[in-house]
């Protein structure tokens, strides 16, 4: 995995899905740290049953909550880049953001407010891949320009 976003929840906390509880939201803190942690672990740590954990978690990937389980590579075997994308005037296209969405090495595209149209996380395998990756994008259909800057370390 590339990109993770904080995972913002409290106790209580409202959303599309519903009401999480205190329970939900740590499994959830459990989960982002490992996503493989076994069920009868987080429920030991919480003092649940396997099955419990088991039916939040079911319930959650029902709702849309959990969307996937995935791995997070070193970072010296991808190579992470930000790529900032720029339509023509009045060409900002949802098929094309879709598109691009579903390019192998794009992780998440973000449409945004402002002088930037969209961005792409992107992770490849080497340089050569992130090229080609990005030469796609600038010769989708409305697609004006692009910039991409390569991330040489995460802080945080």
């Amino acid at each position: 995995m590339f990109f993770t976003l904080p995972l913002h929840v409290s106790f209580g906390m409202s959303s599309m899905w519903g009401t999480l509880d205190e329970i939900d939201v740590k499994i959830l803190e459990i989960l982002k740290k490992d996503g493989r942690k076994p069920f009868v672990d987080i429920g030991k740590a919480l003092g649940l049953s396997e099955g419990a954990v088991r039916r939040r978690v079911k319930l959650m990937q029902e709702k849309g909550i959990i969307k996937r389980f995935t791995i997070e590579l070193s970072k010296d075997f991808i190579v992470n880049a930000i790529s900032f994308i720029y339509f023509e005037k009045g060409e900002r296209s949802k098929d094309t953001l879709q598109k691009i969405a579903e390019m192998e090495n794009i992780e998440t595209v973000y449409e945004l407010t402002g002088r930037i149209d969209a961005v792409a996380l992107i992770s490849a395998r080497n340089i050569s891949e992130l090229n080609r990756c990005i030469d796609e994008i600038r010769k989708l259909e409305g697609v004006k320009a692009t910039e991409t800057a390569v991330i040489l370390r995460v802080i945080r």
